[in-house]
């Protein structure tokens, strides 16, 4: 068997939100559909994937790298011992021929992206959920089909006031939701307390919520919020600081008892490695977030996982940064502790299968074959006009 082609195309998610340091009116992904000959039910099978928000579209080294040396790639050197499967770790042994170690910059997004689509493809051609088929060759052989999963929402946006923004939150809880997320650092420390008030103020007993900065504070500022945040329970404080500004998030640990969480924007192993080294995470209450369409993809999710495990982390404790299913199938089948959800924001991308209901704060993923976006019908529409071109 063997990759016949590997189409990109560039799509705007842009949306009128900002966050402690971006704004989205202008952002865009990368939809990549990886073409086999391999046939099933008299179509060839084609694999999908695409970059998480929060980035931009990868087309130009999609196109001049990373497709030219799959395509030139002799098939078999790209095939598992069966010779009728794709091996995704040979797949990213070629994409990366030729790159230096380090520079984790934007080819750590154009690879993850692709590596999604050949994973989905290769479940595909094992004719079984993604999830099912890493459950048996990483995880314990039995996926958790129930994922937990938190509304990530409370964006500023022109016009919004308290009101406008609880009822958002009161939206999230409405459909299931036990854990809302709102953003801070996009204005002052006393408006954004009252923000966190406010949304406080609508939640029932047992929910939660968490507040995320998007690494937009110094030491000093990350400390001040760090205070202020101190005399509520919240699920965490997400990525205060500068996410490569190792020394902030250990001393920050020093001030701010509660739970943390960073790691969206570390973009290889390495990276993470040094987080979990010289970060002063801890592992009975901290989170991370790394996300794999972000950072080189599964293969390289994989080695993250592995080095965590190696400095006493659980996979249990990482809750990926992106909202996609990807990361939910990730989780079902290797032991995560859940995943981002964008309930109302970066569609068609974000979300789940058609019919999965959010339930207590969880989801149960469908028996789909591969990752499972033929289920999502305004999705399945993008990503079919590409992959039947």
């Amino acid at each position: 068997m063997r990759i016949v082609d590997i189409r990109e195309v560039t799509l705007p998610i842009k949306s009128s939100i900002r966050n402690a340091y971006i704004d989205f009116s202008k952002m865009t992904l990368s939809l990549v559909a990886v073409v086999t000959d391999v046939i099933r039910d008299g179509k060839p099978v084609v694999g999908y994937g695409f970059n998480s928000n929060g980035r931009y579209g990868q087309g130009a080294l999609i196109r001049e790298r990373f497709r030219p040396r799959l395509l030139e790639a002799a098939p078999e050197s790209l095939q598992d011992d069966s010779g009728a499967n794709l091996d995704p770790h040979k797949v990213w042994a070629c994409m990366m021929t030729n790159e230096k170690p380090g520079g984790h910059g934007e080819r750590s997004v154009a690879v993850g992206t692709i590596d999604m689509a050949i994973w989905d493809a290769v479940a595909k051609i094992e004719g079984k959920p993604l999830f099912q088929l890493l459950a048996e060759r990483y995880g314990s052989g039995t996926p958790n089909r129930q994922v937990f999963v938190y509304a990530a929402g409370g964006y500023y946006w022109p016009g919004q006031d308290l009101e406008a923004l609880k009822r958002e939150m009161q939206g999230y809880v409405d459909r299931g939701y036990t854990v809302v997320k709102k953003k801070i650092g996009g204005d002052t420390l006393a408006n954004d307390m009252k923000r966190i008030e406010a949304v406080l103020s609508i939640l029932p007993s047992g929910h939660k919520l968490a507040v995320d900065a998007n690494g937009r504070f110094d030491l000093k500022t990350a400390i001040e919020y760090a205070k202020a945040l101190s005399q509520y329970d919240l699920f965490w404080y997400e990525e205060a600081g500068d996410p490569l500004d190792y020394a902030l998030q250990a001393e920050l640990a020093n001030h701010y008892a509660g739970p943390m969480a960073t790691g969206e924007n570390l973009f290889s192993m390495q990276d993470a490695r040094n987080l979990i080294r010289y970060g002063g995470m801890r592992p009975d209450r901290d989170w991370l977030q790394f996300d794999c369409a972000l950072s080189y993809g599964l293969v390289e999710y994989l080695r993250t996982l592995d080095m965590l495990k190696d400095h006493g982390w659980s996979p249990s404790r990482c809750i990926p940064h992106g909202g996609h299913q990807m990361s939910l199938a990730i989780a079902a089948g290797l032991g995560l502790g859940g995943n981002e959800s964008y309930p109302d924001l970066f569609q068609p991308f974000g979300g789940f299968p058609d019919g999965v209901k959010v339930e207590g704060g969880y989801v149960t993923l469908p028996e789909l074959p591969g990752i499972g976006f033929e289920g999502k019908a305004d999705l399945y529409a993008e990503m079919k006009q590409l992959g039947e071109a």
